[in-house]
């Protein structure tokens, strides 16, 4: 992919990995371009049933790299932002649009920190796995800034408008285990085992017939957003994995 996604596959497991650990995993404008790439590529990839998305240690994701500092002033942080909000909004949207349309069954696997824009793109996967040890957050307000809307569109969907604002406006670190409590977090364990339990479930998905597994989460997906299943156009063009 490039130097700050890759992508391996082992069998029908293909792994996403978010690979800036000296910056602790923060989305650049070319990472969200790389990880938008991946997700092309898997889209249209017959052999792989099963995508898992991780960061390379000891983080998830930190976030946006927009060059925050909360030593700045308001202003400060609204100037910095405000000269790349759109550009990384758009590219953030469409990588995080482009994994949560795969057909292919996705796991986010949380192995450490996920804040701001790192929390949101686990999101945008079917499953959570948390690392017991992992704390997530969404700082932007005390930054001084906005969650982009498709976040913030997630978070409601998932937990409704009233654990949202809370959520979203208190900025408070959340343990994995009270993540999995309102529901952002399937399953919790101890850091060691994260990689094994989950290399484990997604085998259990993969056995699964893949083209009914892919028409639930279409439904499913579809009824999330709009309340109407539009069966028509989810029961076509699935890709043949046998």
């Amino acid at each position: 992919m490039g130097d700050n996604v890759t992508l391996t596959r082992d069998g029908v497991i293909a792994t996403v990995t978010l690979n800036r650990p000296d910056r602790r995993n923060s989305l650049s404008d070319p990472m969200l371009s790389e990880l938008a790439a991946a997700f092309v590529e898997l889209r249209d990839d017959s052999a792989t049933r099963v995508v898992v998305v991780t960061g390379a240690p000891p983080v998830f994701s930190a976030g946006a790299d927009a060059g925050l500092k909360s030593s700045m002033s308001e202003a400060e942080r609204r100037a910095v932002f405000g000269q790349r909000k759109s550009q990384f909004r758009r590219l953030f949207e469409r990588a995080n649009t482009l994994l949560e349309n795969l057909e292919q069954a996705t796991i986010a696997m949380i192995n450490g920190h996920a804040v701001g824009g790192g929390w949101g793109l686990t999101l945008a996967c079917d499953f959570r796995w948390a690392a017991a040890e992992a704390q997530l957050w969404i700082p932007e307000v005390d930054l001084g800034v906005p969650l982009g809307i498709a976040s913030t569109t997630r978070f409601v969907r998932l937990v409704g408008p009233a654990r949202a604002k809370e959520i979203i406006m208190e900025c408070r670190r959340y343990s994995a285990a009270e993540a999995q409590a309102w529901g952002l977090v399937h399953r919790v364990v101890p850091g060691a085992s994260l990689a094994k339990e989950v290399r484990a479930y997604a085998d259990s998905l993969a056995a699964k017939p893949f083209k009914a597994l892919a028409e639930v989460k279409a439904r499913i997906n579809a009824i999330a957003r709009t309340g109407i299943p539009e069966v028509n156009a989810m029961t076509e063009g699935f890709l043949d994995r046998g």
